[in-house]
């Protein structure tokens, strides 16, 4: 069974980048798609970005894309985002997320997810 702990969430100026880590272990995530969701205060859940096995595939959301880029290293076990030109609507709790199928934008399809961290974009 693989864990993942995400790090890299803060304070940050709209304008502003972060670059959020997701780190893997108990089993190497090159077996899985990986992929990152956020739950703002009030609201559901919801897909950001998700790279398949091997890094070649990515699917972003519509609000992110342009801005975010998902990446892994599966020699390190780890998933990154980096999240530039950050707007206050990106204020959320961040999770990564393993699923055993083709990369998707479907919630139901990850079994295993992170803490999450908190990203928090002033205006």
């Amino acid at each position: 069974q693989v864990q993942l702990v995400e790090s890299g969430g803060g304070l940050v100026e709209a304008g502003g980048s972060l670059r959020l880590s997701c780190a893997a272990s108990g089993r190497t995530i090159s077996s899985y798609s990986m992929g990152w969701f956020r739950r703002a205060p009030g609201k559901e859940r919801e897909f950001v970005a998700a790279v398949s096995r091997n890094g070649g595939g990515t699917l972003y959301a519509d609000s992110v894309k342009g801005r975010f880029t998902i990446s892994r290293e599966n020699a390190r076990n780890t998933v990154d985002l980096q999240m530039n030109s950050l707007k206050p609507e990106d204020t959320a709790v961040y999770y990564c997320a393993a699923a055993s199928i083709y990369y998707t934008r479907l919630t139901s399809q990850y079994h295993t997810w992170g803490q999450g961290t908190q990203v928090t974009v002033s205006s």
